[in-house]
């Protein structure tokens, strides 16, 4: 029974996945869309951690931390060359 509500749960994520990557794609400023890859980023994060749970291979957690510090980084340095209007 577990089992299925695990994966119940990473089909409603793949499904939020959908409006992170309209958000992306459709969003007015520049602010909107990296909101948006935000957002995509945090959902694949999930769905890797619930897949780890899912499948028993603990190894993909590590995958998961790293994508999290990659998204983390990432944002960041976006963030920074939007406001500062392309210099780094």
């Amino acid at each position: 029974m577990f089992h299925y509500i695990n994966e119940a749960v990473l089909v409603v994520i793949v499904l939020l996945m959908i409006s992170a990557v309209y958000r992306t794609l459709a969003g007015p400023t520049y602010w909107d869309r990296l909101l948006g890859a935000n957002l995509l980023s945090t959902k694949i994060i999930m769905a890797i951690a619930l897949y780890a749970l899912i499948t028993e291979q603990i190894y993909f957690l590590d995958v998961a931390i790293l994508y999290g510090l990659l998204g983390f980084l990432s944002t960041i340095l976006i963030a920074r060359f939007i406001e500062r209007k392309g210099d780094v």
